[in-house]
């Protein structure tokens, strides 16, 4: 399987790919949202794991452009944000 990581920070990227390596994932790594669409259009993930507060373009910003293109790859969202307008918002 392969998956997509979308983390800015170096050690959570690391840290993230050691553990999903260690179960035997594929992982690329994109480190803003522009990157992140690019190697979407580019590969087929089976999932993505995807941090909400990354540079260039917004995690929810990539979810809704996967999401109107037709895609319907499991998005796991990593955030510090905690109101439930971001939550509502991420659904």
């Amino acid at each position: 399987m392969r998956v997509l990581v979308v983390e800015d920070e170096d050690s959570m990227a690391a840290s993230l790919r050691r553990g999903l390596e260690a179960e035997g994932y594929v992982v690329d790594r994109a480190r803003d949202g522009e990157e992140a669409l690019g190697l979407a259009d580019a590969h087929e993930f089976d999932a993505v794991v995807l941090d909400l507060m990354i540079p260039k373009r917004s995690g929810f910003e990539v979810t809704r452009h996967l999401r109107a293109r037709g895609s319907r790859v499991p998005i796991l969202m990593l955030t510090a944000k905690l109101g439930e307008l971001d939550q509502t918002e991420a659904l």
